[in-house]
């Protein structure tokens, strides 16, 4: 059965789109999306534990990763495997982007916010604007990245944008309780950056959807800035 359409979702870190749209997500994957999560960066510096090599630990959250993939029913996990914390603005990363945008043409596209003010991890912005620029205009011109049609890949236009951790969002989704409980246990994959489960951070993972949900007055939502590119 072909999918009702194709999101593709660029996060930074391992845990980011978990924590950002986890359960949108799951929600859009159970109604039959097909969702491709691409992960920048290999996540090798996210730990106080000076005890851990940063080897170790990309190994460690490598198979978090790939294991709240699974919790939350994308249809693939793409690992760029950049190191932590050294993203930048570049001929390179922007190209990487682009291909897996000309390999998977979604429909839709879920990233971070890059201009987000004041405090702001540096991949986060980088990613946030390289996604961006990748989607509009590289993405859709030939000649951008030419050496892509080589490989069968044609260039392609996103319709929308999905942005969270917005300063200013404008699109709250509802999230069944369902996909709410996929983003907890996904997030709770992740073992180097929460900690085992228990039952005291499992009840806080509630606030932030209930919080949002009351804005539009259901139970359970998360939020974005949304950005139409029409068709």
């Amino acid at each position: 059965m072909p999918y009702e359409r194709t999101v593709l979702i660029v996060s930074p870190h391992p845990d980011d789109a978990e924590v950002g749209a986890g359960g949108t997500i799951a929600q859009w994957a159970a109604e039959g999306q097909k969702l491709v999560l691409v992960v920048c960066t290999n996540g090798d510096k996210g730990t106080s534990d000076r005890a851990i090599l940063p080897e170790d630990l990309a190994k460690a959250r490598r198979r978090e990763q790939l294991a709240a993939g699974d919790v939350l029913g994308v249809s693939e996990v793409v690992l760029l495997g950049y190191p932590d914390q050294t993203l930048e603005d570049s001929y390179d990363f922007r190209g990487r982007i682009v291909r897996e945008i000309r390999k998977h043409r979604p429909d839709a596209v879920i990233t971070c916010d890059p201009n987000r003010k004041y405090i702001n991890h540096r991949d986060h912005r980088n990613t946030g604007r390289v996604t961006l620029d990748a989607v509009y205009p590289y993405a859709r011109d030939h000649l951008a990245y030419p050496e892509h049609l080589g490989d069968g890949l044609e260039p392609h236009k996103v319709r929308e944008v999905y942005l969270w951790g917005s300063d200013e969002p404008d699109c709250f989704l509802e999230i069944s309780e369902e996909a709410f409980k996929a983003k907890r246990d996904a997030l709770y994959c992740h073992v180097s950056q929460f900690g085992e489960r228990n039952k005291e951070r499992e009840g806080s993972a509630r606030l932030g959807p209930e919080r949002i949900g009351k804005k539009i007055g259901v139970p359970l939502a998360e939020q974005f800035k949304l950005v139409s590119l029409g068709r």
